[in-house]
């Protein structure tokens, strides 16, 4: 057995753990990282990156469908035949982009003077653990340790992933051609995503629910124009269902759901997509050999990413909710720059959160409803897609979109921000600095933003609030 020491063990190469390390190695710390797969975790490899690849081919097929005949077409383009989809082409592309960035990982990490392990570290005591690597066993003991484990797609005891009918998201962006018919169980992000993706990829999607409404996480308001879409798009959505297992009906894969009055229902689904959420990945690792503290699944932490045992960190989806790469990589960053003695807390003041549906939704803060259950008197300010003129100008105006701020009345400092649209995404570093500033309604109307850009849409909603928008007629 191979014996080595360090400053930090860092367990996990997802968006946690990797920049944990290399702000680790960048602050001077002799610093190892661990992991059993491909550097980049569940979002680079199987996750948020390959599916956003996917669902970007999935638009852009979409879109070139409907410049297809009809005159002169939309915007003056015709396409003289329907596109065609080469799934392999597709996945090719997709997985082009994983090694492109899994390989800048490991050149950021050599860089950064981190030692890259490969394979599956086991915890005999807080801070010694073992891994068997292609070279043999190796023991390593650490002075610190960060543990950045991740999460795994939660299976049902009655639809278990066979890696044929029934599938996970890691399963889904892998196939090797469209189903037709495509179920999936779960509507809340993941399962919404990827149910339209598949959509426009040419799919019969439909969606079995157990709520009573599609991404619990967003008000209705902010919803309404994801379930107009799906309506339009003839994609079925069975909210208050309880999916009970699979089948065959006629020689036809179906999956068996109990409808909101409690009728036994199946749907034809050639392949079946789990998607109800994500679990801490916490066994087969040695953590009940840590001493740790827990909070329910997860591992408690305080605002430092301190675990109850001295020395050993957690970060990311390990420690609970939001489970988002964004947040494992700031707590990633934060624990290593409090283990080089840097005075610092994990401590922010609100984490944005995007579902990249059709329209995109995007989200930061307290929702009007949230602030006035928290006790506050709040304005509000909105302004529609509908108004802006870039957005007209890239064909995302009709989506029913808009940008919504809620302030506190008194004082109108903005405790939330939420926009649904084309594109929007790309406002959440707007809406979290905003709220992480402490900015005031009044701020952001008297910033002068680029025209024209979809940022103007978040002057105007702040100029609704005060009361005097200049786009859109004053309520």
């Amino acid at each position: 057995m191979t014996k080595k020491t360090c400053d930090v063990l860092v367990i996990g190469g997802g968006p946690g753990g990797y920049p944990a390390a290399i702000r680790a190695g960048q602050l001077g710390l002799k610093t190892i990282l661990v992991e059993a797969g491909r550097l980049g975790g569940t979002c680079l490899i199987r996750g948020c990156i390959p599916s956003k690849a996917i669902i970007h081919a999935a638009s852009k097929l979409d879109e070139m469908r409907h410049h297809v005949g009809g005159g002169a077409g939309v915007m003056g383009i015709t396409l003289e035949s329907e596109p065609s989809l080469d799934m392999a082409g597709l996945r090719a592309w997709k997985d082009g982009i994983v090694d492109r960035l899994s390989g800048g990982v490991a050149g950021l990490l050599k860089a950064a003077k981190v030692e890259h392990v490969q394979g599956w570290a086991s915890f005999s005591t807080a801070k010694t653990c073992t891994v068997e690597t292609e070279d043999g066993i190796l023991e390593i003991t650490a002075e610190n340790v960060i543990l950045a484990n991740g999460s795994e797609e939660t299976e049902l005891p009655f639809l278990p992933f066979d890696g044929e009918t029934v599938i996970s998201s890691t399963g889904a962006l892998d196939l090797e051609e469209v189903p037709e018919h495509f179920a999936v169980v779960g509507a809340g992000y993941i399962g919404l995503e990827l149910g339209i993706a598949f959509a426009k990829l040419g799919s019969k999607v439909t969606f079995v629910e157990m709520g009573p409404s599609i991404l619990p996480s967003y008000d209705k308001e902010l919803t309404r124009p994801v379930s107009a879409w799906l309506k339009d798009h003839g994609v079925e959505v069975h909210l208050g269902a309880k999916a009970t297992g699979k089948g065959t009906k006629s020689g036809d894969s179906v999956l068996k759901f109990e409808d909101s009055e409690g009728q036994a229902r199946t749907v034809r689904a050639d392949k079946i997509l789990v998607a109800v959420g994500r679990r801490p990945r916490t066994q087969g690792w040695g953590l009940e050999n840590m001493a740790v503290d827990m909070d329910g699944p997860f591992i408690k932490v305080n605002e430092c990413c301190e675990t109850a045992m001295r020395g050993v960190y957690a970060i990311g989806d390990i420690t609970g909710e939001p489970m988002l790469a964004h947040r494992a990589t700031a707590m990633g960053e934060a624990a290593a720059e409090i283990i080089a003695g840097v005075k610092r807390k994990f401590d922010p003041r609100a984490i944005a959160a995007v579902c990249f549906t059709e329209p995109e939704l995007v989200g930061v803060g307290l929702t009007p409803d949230e602030a006035k259950a928290a006790g506050e008197d709040v304005v509000t300010g909105k302004f529609p897609m509908a108004a802006s003129g870039r957005a007209l100008a890239m064909d995302a105006g009709e989506s029913k979109g808009f940008v919504r701020v809620t302030a506190r009345a008194s004082d109108h400092v903005v405790l939330g921000i939420h926009a649904v649209g084309a594109h929007v995404a790309e406002l959440a570093g707007e809406f979290a600095l905003a709220i992480e500033m402490g900015a005031v309604l009044e701020d952001i109307a008297s910033t002068i933003h680029v025209h024209p850009t979809l940022g103007e849409t978040v002057m105007e909603s702040a100029l609704a609030a005060l009361g005097h928008p200049i786009h859109i007629a004053a309520r």
